[in-house]
């Protein structure tokens, strides 16, 4: 079965390594089969967070929002590639999802991390799981790393050294989790409307 997957990424740096990160999991999804999309934070490029997208008058917000919001409703899921900046998260890739709520609601979320250090991310991880819940997402309980992460993919997003070997590992049984609350939900989607 194909499910429709966004996957976000944050980062503003100029030398980013994330990217590699973002690139792993969107080839692994679509190796299982699976619709991806890529959403980078610095190319769609919203400004700091004025007014949310709900509450422009309708048909009247910016059409890089429009556009956005429409791509947010209509996937199955979503997966967070994010950094860890000083044991917290990514402020790009906060700024976006702010920009949205409702959008987000019924739909599962996974969460990847990363670092230049051997803790892959986890502490922007754990700090995600809480706000994307509170954004109307159920997040999965399965998470993979990377880190320190020029250590464990290569520029192309490739496994490399024993780091990418132990991606390698933890990647399907991530997916399969991923995937299962994917079906879930949009099983009970189709079989219930949500309350509200």
């Amino acid at each position: 079965m194909t499910h429709r997957i966004l996957v976000f990424y944050g980062s503003y740096r100029s030398d980013r390594m994330g990217i590699r990160l973002a690139h792993f999991v969107v080839d692994g999804l679509r190796a299982r089969g699976n619709d991806v999309e890529l959403i980078d934070a610095k190319e769609v490029g919203l400004p700091m967070l004025d007014r949310m997208y709900k509450e422009h008058p309708k048909g009247q917000a910016p059409a890089v929002l429009e556009t956005l919001a429409g791509k947010i409703r209509d996937a199955d899921g979503f997966l967070f590639v994010t950094g860890e900046y000083n044991w917290g998260i990514q402020p790009g890739l906060k700024n976006l999802t702010d920009h949205f709520l409702e959008e987000w609601f019924w739909r599962p979320a996974a969460i990847a991390s990363y670092s230049a250090g051997r803790f892959a991310g986890v502490r922007a991880a754990t700090a995600w799981h809480g706000t994307l819940s509170e954004m109307g997402m159920v997040v999965v309980s399965s998470t993979i790393g990377a880190g320190p992460i020029a250590q464990t993919l290569s520029a192309e997003g490739k496994p490399i050294g024993e780091g990418g070997k132990a991606l390698e590992r933890a990647f399907p049984r991530f997916a399969e989790d991923f995937s299962w609350w994917i079906e879930a939900a949009k099983a009970q989607r189709a079989r219930k409307a949500p309350p509200y």
